[in-house]
């Protein structure tokens, strides 16, 4: 197995914590496509065919580990920012209307 490059070892600890490709090229500051290219790249080294069974591979054999990190919260990942704007909840009672 050929050992896996610092790029393609970020792209799939990022793509294990839940990330797509486009939030992980926006994260590391590179096209979609080129972390699509380090993930295939990925699978092609650890003869799976998958993003997940990359993960699970690279889990199992120790050439990445899942912790948790600032950017977990949605609101310090700047591609995860739109998530904290919420529409306002409507109201659970009828609107009144007055008598006169």
């Amino acid at each position: 197995m050929k050992p896996l490059t610092a790029r393609e070892r970020e792209c799939l600890l990022w793509a294990a914590q839940g990330k797509t490709s486009w939030e992980i090229g926006r994260i590391l500051g590179i096209a979609e496509r080129t972390v699509n290219f380090h993930i295939a790249n990925t699978c092609t080294k650890l003869d799976v065919r998958t993003r997940q069974a990359a993960i699970t591979a690279a889990l199992e054999w120790g050439l990445i580990s899942v912790r948790r990190t600032a950017f977990a919260n949605p609101a310090r990942n700047p591609a995860r920012a739109h998530a904290q704007r919420r529409l306002p909840r409507p109201s659970p009672l009828p609107p009144t209307n007055p008598v006169c």
